[in-house]
């Protein structure tokens, strides 16, 4: 104690803060005002909260720390109870997903400018690493169609940038390695939440562009035409394509008839689901293995056309040599130039993997009733993509596809990605002497098949347009600006403009004067008897009088534009936030609350001018201002619903301390009342009150004149109740009347008994203020602070009439 006396006086000596006067201008007393009046009950004296507390609260524990380890490793949590019918489950699963990526996994590769084997090598890393990590038990981490698209395209820019100095096995390993670590690190320190701030449609845009640019790149492979630069922008593309149509080869046979045949199998398979509903689960096995039984088909056609001729002498064009095995395994090559070059391009590939692996994360979590960890999902893509390169992959994410399959196939548990993986290890050492023969006018039908049902629909089009307007428009830039310029210029620009609208509504966040409206609540006696044209009616049973409701006086919002809504008194006016109330948005809100209360008051005393000539140049007095101006109130009180407002800050704050200085000088000497309504932030209460707002001000004895508080007070828990008293009931049809009449219970309406509501508690309680007594001007709820406001303009106008 006497250490803090010191360390006080120095701090007031040296620099002159008195850390005992936290508010200037509070009046004393206003405890004893409130016991007196509230007495027998309690009074309550706000407890502020303090940078103590604060740090107390975020500074790490022992337990925290043994938590945060446990949640790196999901894995552990559920491994042990791991037992044979999961087993039996993950095992079909697996086979099922491992036969669906296998050719999925060899045909994005050629999206990424490298060999068949790279996209195998990718999807084994993420099949091995994410059930270790991960929380749920439908993803399949692997290639996709999106992310080898953008490795793709940084690939040939990189090669350009370096002379063909780096060959495009390099190139994609460096960045797997960065995106990988970037996305560790926000999953480590569980950033996840920062995955949030890109908004919905820029991502919806980039998907559906980015399936458009993989068609088109991929229309000439299933055509077997040759020379066109399939990294130019889509519209070039196509155009090159369109040109070049007469040079159409014996591919496009195969490209065609595979597409045709993919659709037609999900079609029928879709039609047996829906005329056979006990095998829905077969035909939707069946449907997902269609891209494996499409494949072998045409596999089989083209070895029977190929099998005595050499890859040079093929009909048609085919894979070729595949090299048996992780050949590629190892440290990656990296040096810095490398990573300079490759650095740039990260951003946009590290968003795209995230969102795409974090929104099928949650979509099947919904689906299934379970709750993924988003920081966790980070943390298990990261490592992934870091440990991709060293079996030779690329960048990988989750799939849409693929992981539909699983989630179909029954899987049980992530351990089914073991044995995709080991779906994937086959195919590399058994199977590689088939995959010689694959067509790649096959692959690329199989690539068109698979990104077409990414393609949004006209109908979800329709509803961005009705529920957004402007969100539709910036969903139009994106795709076009993917269509004529290029990927990366979509999602930059989709999410600039987002953040841009974003920025511009905060800025810009309505608020509305309100008035009253006197409501009566009429109940019915019975409810309609059916939905038709014939029910029958519901007839008043009672009609009774209730609270009043505010609402805007302009007339605006979702209520009934011919009901009556008046100010609530002369002079008063209530001004609610409908958001956040910060430094962006404060000059607009204090802008409106000053013209519009001088517009709608005059002066209390004379403006003191001698001479006209000593007003303003830009003041045109209050008679140019408003005609009749001396008709008008004085202004006696501003009420502010802070409900939609958590957080103030200093610049917000100012902004209201200015408005206060500029009002009082319009009502001097009187002193305008500020009640602010709803407040729940504690923090938000301090700031507010160190400013001076929240009780009346002692500086001036005008404003302690005709003040009369109002408290609201209500039964206080003794420390043995729990929130139903002490029996945690509530009333019934079981309670006896000797039980209610004793006093333990209430006696109330059969209505609420019948409802089983909890009205009234047993056990002894005493009864105290709702709110701190020293801040008699925060108050609970808007009703509280508008009926203190009336109670003391009514006050004030009636001693300015005696």
């Amino acid at each position: 104690m006497a250490f803090r006396r010191i360390s006080d006086f120095v701090v007031r000596k040296v620099f002159g803060i008195d850390v005992n006067d936290n508010y200037h201008g509070l009046p004393t007393g206003l405890d004893k005002r409130a016991a007196h009046v509230l007495e027998p009950a309690d009074i309550y004296l706000e407890d502020e909260p303090s940078v103590a507390e604060w740090l107390k609260e975020v500074a790490p524990t022992r337990k925290g720390a043994v938590n945060y380890v446990i949640s790196l490793f999901p894995s552990a949590s559920w491994i042990r109870r791991y037992n044979l019918r999961w087993l039996a489950g993950d095992i079909l699963a697996g086979i099922t997903i491992g036969l669906v990526i296998v050719p999925q996994a060899i045909a994005y590769a050629s999206l990424a400018e490298l060999l068949p084997p790279y996209g195998l090598y990718t999807s084994f890393t993420g099949a091995v690493s994410y059930w270790i990590f991960g929380t749920s038990k439908d993803i399949v981490i692997g290639t996709t169609a999106i992310g080898s698209l953008l490795v793709g395209g940084v690939v040939v820019r990189v090669t350009e940038a370096s002379n063909g100095d780096y060959s495009h096995e390099q190139i994609a390993h460096v960045l797997s390695i960065l995106s990988g670590a970037i996305l560790l690190f926000i999953g480590l320190v569980r950033l996840g939440w920062v995955i949030e701030f890109i908004p919905y449609i820029p991502i919806s845009a980039f998907v559906t562009a980015a399936s458009i640019t993989i068609m088109s790149t991929q229309a000439p492979a299933a055509l077997g035409i040759s020379g066109v630069e399939t990294q130019a922008p889509p519209y070039r593309v196509i155009i090159s394509t369109l040109e070049k149509f007469p040079n159409i080869q014996l591919d496009a046979a195969i490209g065609l008839s595979s597409i045709a045949l993919l659709f037609v199998i999900k079609s029928f398979c879709a039609t047996m689901e829906q005329r056979q509903p006990a095998r829905k689960r077969v035909w939707g096995y069946v449907s997902s293995l269609r891209l494996t039984f499409t494949m072998l088909l045409f596999t089989l056609v083209s070895y029977l056309v190929n099998r005595n001729g050499s890859e040079v002498e093929a009909k048609f064009r085919i894979v070729g040599h595949i090299e048996k095995g992780f050949q590629r395994a190892g440290v990656p090559a990296i040096d810095n130039r490398l990573i300079s070059l490759v650095l740039p391009e990260v951003p946009a590939v590290a968003v795209i993997l995230v969102i795409e692996h974090i929104a099928i994360a949650k979509a099947m979590g919904r689906h299934y009733s379970y709750t993924v960890n988003p920081s966790q999902e980070v943390v298990a893509l990261g490592a992934a993509n870091v440990l991709s390169p060293f079996v030779g992959g690329y960048v990988c994410t989750g799939s849409f596809g693929a992981s539909a399959v699983l989630s179909k196939a029954g899987v049980r548990s992530p351990l089914a990605g073991l044995f995709g993986a080991g779906m994937l290890v086959l195919a590399l050492y058994a199977l590689t002497g088939v995959f010689f023969y694959i067509p790649r006018a096959a692959l690329a039908g199989l690539i068109i098949h698979a990104v077409s049902n990414l393609l949004i629909t006209p109908r979800s089009l329709y509803e961005y347009w009705r529920l957004s307007p402007v969100e539709f428009l910036i969903w139009i830039v994106g795709v076009a600006l993917a269509i004529f310029v290029s990927l990366e210029a979509c999602i930059y620009a989709g999410t600039a403009l987002s953040i841009a609208l974003v920025l511009v509504r905060l800025a810009r966040t309505r608020g509305t004067f309100l008035g009253s409206v006197r409501v009566r609540r009429v109940a019915g006696e019975k409810e309609p008897l059916s939905d038709t044209n014939g029910a029958e009616p519901v007839k008043g049973c009672y009609s009774a009088p209730a609270p009043d409701i505010f609402l805007p006086l302009d007339g605006s919002g979702a209520t009934n534009p011919d009901v009556k809504v008046e100010s609530p008194y002369p002079g008063v006016f209530i001004y609610r936030l409908h958001e956040g109330f910060n430094y962006s948005n404060q000059a607009y809100h204090v802008d409106i609350l000053g013209k519009h209360i001088m517009e709608h008051t005059r002066r209390v005393s004379d403006e003191g001018f001698e001479k006209e000539s000593d007003r303003l140049w830009n003041d045109p007095g209050p008679k140019a201002r408003r005609p009749k101006s001396h008709l008008l109130p004085h202004l006696r009180a501003l009420i502010l619903d802070f409900g939609a407002v958590n957080h103030v800050d200093i610049t917000s704050v100012q902004g209201l301390i200015d408005l206060r200085n500029s009002l009082d000088k319009h009502s001097a000497p009187d002193t305008v009342e500020w009640h602010f309504a709803n407040i729940q932030n504690r923090w938000s209460r301090r700031a507010l009150a160190v400013a001076g707002f929240g009780f009346p001000t002692s500086l001036k004895v005008e404003a302690g004149r005709n003040w009369r508080p109002i408290y609201s007070i209500a039964a206080t828990l003794s420390e043995k109740e729990g929130p139903f008293g002490d029996d945690n009931r509530c009333v019934t049809d079981a309670d006896t009347d000797e039980e209610r009449t004793q006093g333990s219970i209430t006696p109330v309406s059969s209505d609420y008994i019948a409802r089983k509501l909890p009205v009234t508690f047993s056990g002894s309680r005493g009864e105290g203020a709702v709110s701190g007594v020293d801040r008699p001007w925060f108050h609970a709820d808007l009703c509280s602070a508008v009926e203190a406001a009336l109670r003391d303009a009514r006050s004030k106008d009636s001693a300015v009439l005696v």
